[in-house]
């Protein structure tokens, strides 16, 4: 891929503030939607009120053995910001590539799924690979397991699993959304570029696309609404790009049409394959109709479509638009992994606007390359 151009801009305090909000807002709000739609995974509108009530799921319930659980969407996207990190770390050397970066992040990933635990013999694994609560299998999606059961990079060119079409590459695309330095054009094209990776659908991977693009209109103070259209217009030039064009439509036309509601929902995702641009749809759909952070999220997650990813993808979408402090406290303090979700957030953070003090051919923090090896 091309390389995208830096944001030589000097940030400013309150820029700074600003922007690490939106990033642990983003990361944060993900986990929480991931969470939230994991005890109803699944379940069709009926199961769901069957099991929690004629109002469906209202706050986060036990799932995985525990409340706030999150699943293997939550585990992928961490590893996203991982390999961004990773990328921008290794840029120093001249090694410049960060689908690589993020392929690699996404085999220590894949090591988490079938290993006890940490290996201390792996000396570029980092911090990340070594928390051992991610050392779990929480529902990943088959194509995330094959995708990454070998060293093979798949490419637009050469996709892995070229039939996949679910959402589970869309909702760990989120982090690419929170490189605000880089073009519009060069988030979708890295977006679609490392969702190839293990989901080779043109639904699949460019579902990922306009999704990063809309968290990065939102991450730097745009609107909903104008961010999906210019995710819209990005989508045009893309072969294969009518089916996610038309279902983030719908989501636009959805909210003139009633009261939100869980039909109105189930109507953005009708069929039962669980494709990637139906919960796309879902996600954009209940953050432009939320009164609240908690209120976008229990209209994303209570319907028989896809829950988990339709409610990360929602969290992250208002996570980014309103930061942080607008995220339920009472959902965060049973969130699974929180102070591992805000180190890394906090780290990303660090790393895109003050990246040259930590890292550089003349000066660099032992400590910040043992947390990210250059290998």
């Amino acid at each position: 891929m091309r390389t995208a151009s830096s944001n030589t801009g000097l940030w400013g305090r309150a820029e700074q503030q600003d922007f690490r909000s939106r990033v642990r807002g983003t990361l944060l709000g993900s986990a929480l939607g991931d969470a939230l739609g994991a005890p109803v995974a699944g379940l069709s509108l009926d199961g769901i009120r069957e099991a929690h009530g004629p109002e469906g799921l209202t706050h986060p319930a036990p799932a995985h053995g525990r409340r706030g659980a999150v699943t293997a969407a939550t585990q992928l996207t961490l590893f996203t910001v991982d390999g961004l990190i990773r990328a921008h770390v290794r840029r120093d050397t001249g090694a410049w590539h960060p689908p690589t970066d993020v392929h690699r992040a996404y085999l220590r990933w894949a090591a988490t799924q079938h290993d006890w635990g940490p290996d201390e013999r792996r000396k570029d694994d980092g911090w990340l690979a070594r928390e051992e609560w991610l050392y779990t299998r929480r529902d990943p999606a088959r194509a995330c397991m094959t995708g990454f059961a070998d060293d093979i990079l798949g490419t637009l060119a050469h996709p892995k699993n070229p039939a996949a079409r679910d959402a589970a590459a869309t909702a760990r695309s989120a982090p690419f959304g929170l490189l605000v330095g880089w073009e519009p054009s060069l988030v979708l094209q890295l977006a679609v570029e490392c969702a190839t990776q293990s989901h080779g659908h043109p639904t699949a991977y460019l579902s990922a696309g306009a999704f990063a693009v809309i968290v990065h209109g939102l991450t730097r103070g745009e609107s909903l609404d104008s961010a999906v259209q210019r995710a819209l217009g990005l989508l045009g030039t893309r072969p294969g790009h009518q089916p996610v064009a038309d279902a983030l439509q719908r989501a636009l036309s959805a909210v003139t049409q009633g009261v939100p509601g869980p039909h109105a929902v189930e109507a953005l995702a009708p069929g039962a394959d669980h494709a990637a641009e139906d919960a796309l749809a879902v996600a954009v759909y209940c953050a432009l109709v939320a009164e609240d952070i908690a209120h976008g999220l229990r209209l994303a997650v209570n319907h028989g479509g896809d829950s988990t990813a339709a409610g990360a993808l929602c969290g992250a979408l208002l996570g980014a638009l309103h930061g942080e402090t607008a995220l339920p406290a009472a959902w965060l303090a049973d969130l699974e992994g929180r102070a591992t979700v805000l180190e890394l957030a906090d780290d990303f953070a660090l790393e895109m606007t003050q990246g040259p003090a930590l890292h550089g051919p003349t000066l660099s923090s032992p400590a910040w390359l043992t947390r990210y090896p250059r290998g």
